[in-house]
């Protein structure tokens, strides 16, 4: 429930179509580097005047009503109050709702289900659209402070940071040459659902918001109409989730006395990978990842979590492990390595069945419908999956997809058009329909010119790790992010590509990263109906909803 402020002050109409984006993204920025600065020089009272100015910063609440409602996936996802919010003025309205009430007691979540790898179902809770957008704003106020204390071995849903990070670094412990060949490839048993509350909130401590937090925690949820308490656990679902299960695993590394030199090379026994409650443990003895384990038990215990003593397992380099998609191993090279192994990290099984029953899927809801629209849905699949597993030894799998993907294609011909010879069908969908590719069995449409992506066209790709415990809200790192940020164009087309490249990777209305989790539109600056043209000097690329922002009333 909310109740309104009897605070005096201007009453302030907010046009959603009219923000300024660009200011309001500086200003929450500006305090958010500010919070970082202020806790690396142990500034404390200065850190938590920062945040309460973040907490009641008109910009952070502009911001958080744009993610919750917009960017983030569930944004039509209601909570036990059935409230969405889709419209610029209902926006408006929340944004003026949360600048002038005073929170006072959190909602329960709503209990939904997802499925999960070998038919489970993952528990997520919905909190309200309100308490999401009062998530949001104390996250960006709690996540700078900690953003300057967390261990750089953790990647998991932290800014700037991402599985290739996690996939990297294990390349970097995992070679051939270095002498951590012992694994504990380790599984917290419901991480997200177990955290002991008292816990996380003395690790929190008297931040501002933190009643706010405990009331999220202790709210509760809703499943089938019925209520639940929630005595420990944090809900998958909720905003500020991910952040408060970085701050309960936070000090892995210190428990397994992992040690760096003054350079920020590992110079310990052991070393770790994280990400979020996934993390592997590398060890030089089986003896010591055994040890590894029982301290590791130790310390999550305090947390009020254990390992999964069914998914946890201890393995060697040879015999290779799974994590976040990729198999991890080291496989016999006598003729072409001085130590008689290569590493190799590959899509693993599951993953490549699981592109393949995706695809399958796609393909039979596609029969009957025209072969443009079929190529609309599978494309972006495609090159989401492929721009993800091309850091690794991938291009073999690569074929073998497009092996597979062609049968489908012939599939597809054939149930479309039953009566028709082979070399009509071939005639009709397959040519050399991508000029850049000396490739005369191309799907696609030849009307229209729209073609089918290839695995193979996707080239192999190293990513370059983050350094030690680099973070965005670092401002001395200004230039260093703006630099790494634009690697992430790889993932656009070719065409788009080039229009990202020519403004510099930066939105033209609200001037952030064109990669910051939103999706893209190209903009025509003269419009078509004017006689504008598809030539690049009259394109750009902009979020969604700042190209909404664009041609709004």
């Amino acid at each position: 429930m909310l109740v309104k402020s009897q605070a005096n002050g201007t009453k302030r109409a907010t046009d959603w179509n009219g923000v300024n984006w660009r200011k309001a993204n500086r200003q929450v920025r500006n305090l958010r580097q500010r919070i970082f600065r202020a806790t690396q020089t142990g500034d404390l009272k200065k850190v938590r005047s920062l945040q309460k100015l973040m907490l009641r910063s008109y910009s952070n609440t502009l911001l958080s009503v744009r993610r919750v409602t917009q960017v983030n996936e569930g944004k039509y996802t209601a909570g036990i109050d059935k409230l969405v919010v889709k419209t610029p003025g209902a926006r408006g309205r929340l944004v003026e709702y949360l600048s002038t009430c005073q929170p006072w007691r959190a909602k329960p979540a709503k209990r939904v289900y997802i499925p999960k790898a070998k038919d489970k179902l993952r528990p997520l809770g919905i909190p309200t659209i309100l308490d999401r957008c009062l998530q949001a704003k104390v996250k960006n106020a709690l996540e700078p402070y900690w953003e300057a204390r967390f261990e750089g071995s953790s990647y998991g849903f932290r800014p700037g940071r991402s599985c290739h990070d996690a996939i990297t670094k294990i390349y970097l412990i995992a070679r051939p040459n270095k002498r951590k060949k012992w694994v504990v490839d380790a599984d917290i048993k419901g991480c997200f659902d177990n955290i002991d509350h008292q816990f996380l909130l003395d690790t929190i401590g008297p931040v501002p918001g933190r009643e706010l937090i405990k009331q999220w925690l202790k709210a509760g949820y809703v499943d089938k109409e019925v209520f639940y308490n929630t005595e420990a656990g944090t809900p998958q679902g909720g905003v500020l989730s991910p952040l408060l299960a970085n701050i309960a695993l936070h000090g892995m590394e210190e428990a397994l006395d992992v040690k760096y030199s003054s350079q920020g090379y590992i110079r310990g026994s052991r070393a770790v990978v994280r990400y979020a409650d996934d993390f592997v443990v590398f060890c030089e003895s089986k003896e010591d990842a055994e040890q590894a384990v029982v301290t590791l038990e130790e310390w999550l215990s305090k947390r009020g979590l254990s390992l999964s003593q069914e998914k946890t397992r201890i393995t060697h380099l040879t015999q290779g492990f799974d994590f976040l998609g990729f198999n991890i191993r080291h496989y016999k090279a006598p003729q072409t390595s001085k130590t008689g192994y290569k590493l190799l990290i590959k899509p693993s099984n599951e993953s490549v069945k699981a592109i393949r029953e995706k695809l399958r899927a796609e393909w039979q809801k596609g029969l009957g419908s025209n072969t443009i629209a079929l190529i609309k849905r599978l494309n972006p699949i495609i090159r989401g999956w492929a721009n993800y597993f091309r850091i690794g030894v991938a291009k073999a799998i690569f074929y073998k997809l497009d092996n597979w993907m062609f049968h489908r294609e012939r599939r597809y011909a054939n149930r479309t058009h039953p009566t028709k010879p082979q070399h009509w069908k071939k005639e009709r969908y397959w040519g050399r329909i991508n000029l850049g590719r000396k490739d005369n069995w191309v799907f696609g449409d030849k009307h229209t010119g729209g073609f089918l992506l290839k695995f193979a066209w996707f080239d192999i790709r190293r990513h370059a790790l983050i350094p030690g415990t680099y973070s965005p809200d670092d401002p001395s790192l200004r230039k260093y992010w703006q630099e790494r940020i634009k690697t992430e164009v790889k993932n656009l087309p070719p065409s788009e590509q080039r229009i990202a490249k020519n403004q510099n990777y930066a939105c033209e209305v609200c001037g952030e990263s064109l990669f910051n989790g939103e999706e893209l539109h190209t903009h025509h600056v003269k419009p078509r109906k004017d006689g504008g043209k598809d030539a690049y000097h009259n394109l750009k690329l902009v979020h969604l909803y700042c190209h909404q922002q664009i041609h709004s009333p």
